[in-house]
């Protein structure tokens, strides 16, 4: 990387994003780029490092807020804050893994429409009633999907 300093501009084109949220991200205090003598941002790598773990870390889910506490290295929540995430991401990969079980089954299903199927039904019964809940890869419910349509 060159060692020198990028505008605004080019430091939101290098991330593909508009120069809007690199300005809100100074503005809640995740970023503190240089100035130059006209007043102009300058972004330099160390910047640039943290605009990457923020791209990355909102690609994960992570609120600002979050991040925040990430990038503070003297947060004395950071643990709590990372392991609170890593629940939610374990929570929405659970859910991700019913969603794609779903889709399997509805694709290998013999019932054209999903909602006739009976196995389907009898899920969606216990649900709606709430007697039921979804079920999870380790709820012992079939894996293979063509087996769910019995």
């Amino acid at each position: 990387m060159k060692s020198s300093c990028l505008s605004v501009g080019d430091a939101a084109a290098r991330f593909s994003l508009p120069t809007h949220v690199l300005r809100h991200w100074e503005d809640t205090g995740l970023l503190a780029p240089a100035r130059d003598g006209g007043g102009r941002r300058r972004y330099g790598e160390a910047d640039l490092v943290r605009i990457a773990v923020i791209v990355r870390s909102k690609a994960a889910g992570m609120s600002l807020e979050q991040i925040r506490v990430l990038l503070d290295d003297e947060a004395p929540e950071r643990h709590r804050v990372l392991e609170a995430h890593l629940a939610d991401l374990a929570e929405r990969m659970a859910e991700m893994e019913r969603s794609r079980r779903m889709t399997e089954h509805a694709l290998r299903c013999r019932a054209h429409d999903i909602a006739t199927c009976p196995r389907f039904r009898e899920i969606v019964t216990g649900v709606v009633a709430g007697t039921r809940r979804w079920p999870t890869a380790d709820d012992g419910e079939p894996r293979h999907p063509s087996t769910m349509n019995r």
